[in-house]
């Protein structure tokens, strides 16, 4: 088996056309097909349902799928670890997160990191908790900020705690005051309360949610849907209030009322995850001593 078939089986299996699959991969189409075949043989199983016109996985097909995917992102990362030079002077870092800590945590370390590895190519994804899972296990990512505790149990991670971020309460200025004014709100007090609410798949959203429903009362949307950065300015255009990290709150306060939430109140735990069996490329390494270290 050869990594070169993988990666025609995997671009025939996601365009479903052996012609389209040879474009994309840059090989003439009967080449294509001739190592598809040679890796049937050696595999002893059919890959792919072939008629005119339409072309499905088999089960065997379905089964090879996820595993060539990620055999070729650790070939690939494998590639890049090697050519990186000794001093970090080249190679790249795939680095997920989630919006609110794009906004909050990361800048200022990436800023550090790039000043001492200009070289370096930060390659940032953003997305909820279970989609950087998923993008880790597969080996689309080499580091991932995610939200514990994570949407379904990850044998296959490892997870270090960087740190507890307290939730506050963010208003218009020209909007009442949440919680008749006090210096600090329950989140009893949101009750009745129009909020701006993000889109699901948000750590947020759920934490909100779930700490309105175990106080007794579901929450009232007066817009939902959006990322930070729509949510934040849906707030100062006084179209309600959002529950939000202190670290946005803090890079955000222009335009908005900051007010905390009443012992015991919220907070969210962030944490490093990676790969447990493949160790992250050593430029990702480097990134992550800074982010434990920061």
């Amino acid at each position: 088996m050869q990594l070169q078939q993988l990666q025609y089986f995997v671009a025939v299996a996601e365009t479903r056309h052996f012609t389209r699959a040879a474009e994309t991969v840059h090989v003439a189409q009967p080449s294509l097909s001739q190592q598809i075949k040679a890796l049937e043989r050696e595999l002893g199983a059919d890959l792919f349902q072939r008629a005119r016109g339409n072309i499905t996985l088999t089960d065997a097909g379905e089964a090879l799928l996820p595993l060539a995917r990620r055999i070729l992102a650790d070939a690939d990362t494998a590639r890049h670890e090697v050519l990186e030079l000794a001093q970090l002077r080249r190679g790249r870092v795939r680095l997920g997160a989630t919006p609110s800590l794009c906004t909050g945590l990361l800048p200022d370390v990436l800023r550090a990191f790039h000043d001492r590895y200009p070289g370096i190519r930060l390659m940032i994804e953003e997305g909820g908790s279970h989609d950087l899972v998923r993008e880790l296990a597969r080996g689309a990512l080499d580091l991932a900020l995610v939200v514990l505790p994570l949407p379904t149990a990850s044998p296959a991670l490892t997870t270090v705690e960087l740190l507890r971020e307290d939730l506050v309460v963010v208003s218009s200025p020209e909007a009442p005051r949440p919680g008749g004014g006090r210096r600090a709100v329950r989140i009893a007090d949101l009750e009745g309360e129009r909020l701006v609410m993000f889109r699901h798949g948000y750590d947020l959203r759920e934490l909100t949610v779930a700490a309105c429903r175990a106080e007794g009362f579901e929450p009232d949307f007066a817009v939902e849907g959006g990322e930070m950065d729509a949510v934040l300015g849906f707030v100062r255009a006084g179209l309600g209030m959002a529950v939000v990290p202190r670290m946005v709150a803090a890079r955000s306060g222009r335009g908005l009322r900051v007010t905390p939430l009443a012992r015991p109140g919220l907070y969210r735990t962030i944490a490093l995850a990676h790969r447990s069996d493949v160790a992250p490329p050593r430029a990702a390494r480097e990134l992550q001593r800074m982010l434990l270290e920061r």
